[in-house]
């Protein structure tokens, strides 16, 4: 349903010139992810603050340009600079933002902002249809009807959300892509949130891609789980895989921050040590290398690429020499 091949994203930054002539900085904020999702399927995105989580779902979603690479929408290569893609691309692809107050107009009431999408995307439905519809997906997502003449500012954040996600998914869209959609609600809420989510999931055939801190949430609502730091890929496997045997380094180091309840299987946080690298100045090598306590020399020298192991998908030289090993022994 959406595939994403090598995307790239990059910003230019103002920095003090120390000669006229000097260029301006630019920020690696995505170095060539790449990712493939089915439909009924979600793919999990984690990484620290600033990896380029949600640069990248909003590059794919056409908010924010994007430098190289290419996205194929349901078999067909959206071509961000053609209006006619756009539209199509629009009507089969919604995203819930972080901040679910601020994502929806003050002025206007949840009726509206939930029947604008349809007026738009289905312009030959009558206004009474769109109104239906419109209480329907409300009602659905748990507002009640009675409640739809109300303003944004009148519901919680747990509810703005929801208004939110029923904005997005009224059209019927096949893709959803949701940047952090839990984040600013509480553990409650978010556990409501998300199987909610889910459940539309099912009912819709929706294909999900989920950006989260949170490796619990994340765990929770996702088929396959990319982690990303410094905007490169550095691990991609099935959830059950990567939390039961992390293959990078980084991956390893997330998942000993997630607090266990249970103290027999409780294990202490890899404190990371160093500096992360600049996304201004990109070093040649592993851009985990400066903080890994595993790294080797050889590490420093070139950027080890995406390699395949059992289920797992990482860019680490450990995995590189035990994939030559296999083939050794094959061979």
């Amino acid at each position: 349903m959406l595939s994403v091949e090598n995307a790239h994203v990059t910003f230019q930054v103002a920095q003090t010139k120390k000669w006229p002539w000097s260029k301006p900085g630019i920020v690696h904020a995505v170095n060539g992810i790449s990712f493939q999702l089915e439909a009924g399927k979600t793919l999990g995105i984690v990484g620290e603050s600033g990896c380029g989580k949600s640069t990248l779902i909003r590059s794919v979603a056409g908010l924010t340009p994007l430098q190289a690479g290419t996205v194929q929408l349901d078999g067909e290569t959206v071509d961000y600079r053609n209006r006619a893609s756009m539209q199509r691309l629009r009507a089969t692809m919604q995203m819930i933002f972080q901040d679910p107050i601020a994502s929806l107009n003050p002025r206007m009431t949840i009726r509206e902002i939930v029947v604008e999408p349809l007026a738009f995307f289905k312009p030959d439905m009558g206004a009474e249809e769109r109104n239906t519809a419109a209480l329907a997906m409300l009602e659905r997502v748990g507002i009640p009807p009675a409640q739809a003449n109300r303003f944004p500012h009148e519901f919680s954040g747990g509810q703005c959300q929801r208004i939110g996600i029923a904005r997005a998914l009224v059209a019927g869209p096949k893709v959803l892509l949701c940047d952090e959609p839990v984040s600013a609600l509480d553990v409650s809420i978010q556990a409501q949130v998300v199987n909610l989510l889910k459940e539309l999931q099912r009912e819709m055939g929706l294909a999900i891609v989920f950006v989260a801190h949170d490796l619990g949430v994340v765990r929770h609502i996702s088929d396959d789980v990319l982690v990303m730091y410094v905007g490169a890929p550095m691990e991609q496997a099935p959830a059950s895989a990567l939390v039961a045997h992390p293959q990078h380094p980084y991956t390893q180091a997330l998942l000993s921050a997630v607090p266990v309840p249970d103290p027999r299987v409780r294990i202490a946080p890899q404190m990371l040590e160093g500096d992360l690298p600049s996304p201004l100045n990109l070093p040649p090598g592993c851009l985990f290398e400066s903080r890994c306590p595993k790294a080797m020399p050889k590490c420093g020298s070139a950027r080890p690429p995406m390699v395949t192991s059992g289920q797992h998908r990482a860019a680490c030289v450990l995995l590189e020499d035990m994939s030559e090993k296999e083939a050794a022994l094959t061979h």
